[in-house]
């Protein structure tokens, strides 16, 4: 009796680690029958919301761009993002500092041309004050030896020979001098012209130089909101999601640059894509909540505006590209805190369809450009083609079924071949090797 108390425990012990045994080394078989998601066609009634995503922008705004007074301009005067201006108010300032060194010596070119002039005029009234005088005497000259050429009959052969040599030299003499004071004119008048131009130039250099110390000052040409730009100068390089700074005062700017924008008030809209489908969800006036990223926790209303007629295809790299269409929303109330580009979601609240027939919108599948939907008949599924009218993010509106129809969630085909070569997988191994 003793040995059989032991025996029965022993005994049950062995059974247990047997079954457990062939638990871990016989995987279990898969299900004989694969069971396919279904649901059925609901006939009722389909609020047509439609979300969207969208961003930010000004009905009219204005770029400040530095002026184009070449090399690097210093910001000394910045208004910063979200500072409220007038016309006319000062937003941005640059350091005139080169500038009006350049208007400097454009005016001491100007002072030094203007005395060069005086001295010009100086010198060429005096030498024509000389001219008429050595002209004078040359005309003196030649009267006075044509008489004494009317007096050769009265001397000698010799003497009137040296009278008329005389003359002749006398003529010559106011001749050359004639040409001289002529051509010492003209160098004179093409001296004052080389200074009167030095003048011009030097004028010109001043208006420059005070037309570019103007636009060293950016004014707003509207009432508005200051929007400051990032300042890509001062970046040496730059990766994916990078902060990049605003321009600040202090910061250096490249000519021709966007330093910041003006933002005209209370003019402030809503720009979204819409896909051809919900845009037939959409009618202009219907409300919109609006919730913007850069102001977390708090929603705007806005309403269906200006519906584009022309659609956008999608980015050239997507397979399956839908035509947008570009929808505008104005908002009832325009938050000053408003900030063009900033990303936005709206939820439109569509009209109401009555008595349609609706179902989960993964359920319907297209090709081809058809849609369709896999109808159960009997213990499979069929290929059913459809008709669709409308949908939203989780519903389709259709045509072509019968209200309670049974239909599948997912492709029955692929989820046969999917259990299939799960089916076929080997087997895991036990951890045993055969003893050789």
């Amino acid at each position: 009796m003793k040995w059989r108390r032991v025996a029965w425990p022993v005994a049950a012990v062995a059974v247990l680690a047997i079954g457990a045994t062939l638990a871990v080394a016989v995987p279990s078989l898969p299900a004989s029958r694969l069971e396919i998601p279904t649901t059925s066609v609901v006939k009722g009634t389909l609020k047509l919301t439609v979300y969207a995503t969208g961003d930010l922008r000004a009905g009219r705004s204005a770029t400040l761009v530095s002026p184009p007074a070449g090399g690097l301009l210093r910001i000394v005067s910045l208004r910063p993002t979200g500072t409220s201006v007038k016309k006319d108010d000062v937003v941005v300032e640059f350091d005139p500092a080169d500038q009006q060194y350049v208007l400097e010596q454009a005016k001491s070119d100007l002072a030094e041309a203007d005395q060069q002039i005086v001295k010009a005029k100086s010198d060429s009234a005096v030498q024509a004050a000389q001219d008429q005088v050595d002209l004078l005497t040359a005309r003196y000259d030649v009267r006075r030896a044509e008489l004494d050429i009317a007096a050769n009959e009265f001397v000698g052969a010799i003497d009137a020979q040296k009278n008329v040599l005389s003359l002749e030299e006398a003529k010559r003499r106011l001749e050359q001098l004639e040409q001289d004071v002529k051509a010492r004119s003209a160098t004179n008048q093409a001296a004052l012209a080389v200074q009167e131009e030095a003048r011009h130039k030097a004028l010109l250099a001043i208006q420059r130089a005070k037309t570019q110390i103007d636009s060293l000052v950016l004014k707003a040409p509207m009432d508005g909101v200051v929007l400051v730009k990032e300042n890509r100068d001062a970046l040496m390089f730059g990766f994916p999601g990078m902060i990049i700074p605003e321009y600040r005062q202090g910061d250096s700017a490249n000519s021709g640059r966007p330093i910041a924008d003006v933002i005209e008030n209370g003019r402030m809209e809503l720009r979204a894509k819409i896909n051809e489908l919900d845009r037939d969800n959409l009618q202009t006036g219907e409300a919109a909540k609006v919730q913007i990223d850069a102001l977390p926790g708090e929603t705007f209303v806005a309403r269906v505006g200006a519906l584009a007629g022309l659609a956008s295809r999608g980015n050239f790299w997507e397979s399956n590209s839908t035509r947008q269409f570009d929808v505008a929303f104005q908002f009832d109330k325009v938050d000053p805190r408003f900030r063009a580009g900033s990303s936005a979601r709206l939820e439109i609240a569509g009209r109401e369809l009555n008595d349609v027939l609706h179902v989960p919108r993964q359920a319907v599948f297209d090709k081809n450009g058809k849609s369709f939907v896999f109808l159960k008949v009997g213990d499979g599924f069929q290929q059913r083609e459809i008709k669709v009218t409308n949908r939203t993010e989780s519903r389709t509106v259709m045509t072509g079924l019968k209200d309670g129809d049974v239909i599948a969630l997912v492709d029955p085909d692929i989820a046969r071949r999917r259990s299939k070569s799960a089916s076929a997988a080997p087997l895991p191994s036990t951890g045993g090797g055969a003893s050789k």
